[in-house]
């Protein structure tokens, strides 16, 4: 089924699929599982609008490309254009927050930081980005303060809490903004907290975003 945006609803929402960008290293327990140095400013790298999948949809990973690794994340929709924006518009500008998984080929990931290549291969293959439905803005008076929780067959994998980014949410979009524009539409991911983990075939997830939770299936 094609990918569109949605509601907790259900409904579609009124905007357009636009890229996915996301931010890498932004939580420090992160940093330090996979032995990364600390980056001095943020991370950016993107992925498709081909990318986005529905979490309620079966994940399908890539096969005879080693390892798929799970990133759990906070998503936000942009609901309207970001350029040379500052931290209060960029919030006047979300249209909704969701949780994703960020899909990482590690094999491959670690392959490419070895020559100082760029990432996309691993991280921006079609279905890469699987994406629960989108809360409205309301429904997290404080996204800096919000609880992430991934298990997969029931066990928690990944846990954290929005207030260990080092760079906080609306600095991060309007940080992006001041590099390249943000449309309506654009999903930012804004980092993954420790744990992550290889997915197999048939695992059972759970992902929970502050008291919503979104169960998927690996195919």
């Amino acid at each position: 089924m094609a990918y569109q945006h949605r509601s907790l609803a259900g409904d579609s929402l009124a905007l357009p699929l636009g890229k996915i960008v996301c931010i890498g290293r932004n939580y420090l327990d992160h940093i330090r599982e996979l032995n990364n140095a600390v980056p001095e400013t943020p991370i950016l790298f993107m992925k498709p609008a081909t990318a986005l999948a529905a979490l309620d949809e079966p994940i399908r990973l890539p096969v005879g490309r080693g390892e798929c690794h799970h990133e759990v994340e906070l998503a936000v929709l942009v609901g309207r254009e970001l350029r040379q924006a500052d931290a209060h518009a960029a919030r006047q500008a979300v249209a909704g927050y969701g949780i994703a998984l960020d899909l990482t080929l590690r094999d491959l990931q670690s392959e490419l930081k070895k020559k100082g290549h760029p990432w996309e291969t691993a991280k921006a293959f079609d279905g890469a980005c699987p994406l629960s439905p989108f809360l409205p803005p309301d429904a997290l008076p404080d996204p800096q303060v919000t609880d992430l929780e991934l298990q997969v067959n029931g066990e928690t994998r990944q846990r954290g809490n929005t207030r260990q980014m080092m760079v906080g949410v609306f600095d991060l979009m309007a940080y992006i903004s001041t590099h390249f524009t943000l449309q309506a539409g654009d999903v930012v991911l804004t980092g993954t907290p420790a744990g992550v983990g290889p997915l197999r075939a048939g695992d059972q997830l759970q992902l929970i975003l502050a008291d919503h939770a979104f169960a998927a299936q690996v195919a």
